[in-house]
């Protein structure tokens, strides 16, 4: 069993950054993680993804201005966002996999016009 724990959303203005952070409370090594999002009234949707081997997959909608990044030793996986917009307002969730999904409780982002 991991439990993940996000931490580092909040509000920003249009154009600003954050970082978040997904900490597990056990090994990572050999699991492949990934962030999603949900918006109000949408589906949760894939942001970005790091496997085990560190290849990664980004939504068209973030390519270029976020990154996905991962710390083993630390057992925390991480997401810089960057150039932020309106439309990147959402709970952003930590998600891992090792045969077994689990996820986070979730952060908010909210990005203002």
């Amino acid at each position: 069993q991991v439990q993940l724990v996000e931490s580092g959303g909040g509000l920003v203005q249009a154009g600003g950054s954050l970082r978040l952070s997904c900490a597990a409370s056990g090994s990572i090594w050999s699991l492949d993680l990934g962030w999603y999002r949900q918006a109000l009234g949408k589906q949760r949707e894939v942001v970005a993804r790091i496997t085990r081997f560190g290849a990664i997959v980004y939504a068209d909608s973030v390519k270029g201005r976020f990154t996905i990044s991962r710390d083993n030793d630390k057992r925390t996986v991480y997401l810089q966002m960057g150039s932020l917009k309106p439309e990147d307002t959402a709970v952003y969730y930590c998600n891992a996999n090792g045969g077994k999904l689990y996820w986070g409780q979730g952060t908010q982002v909210t990005v203002s016009s």
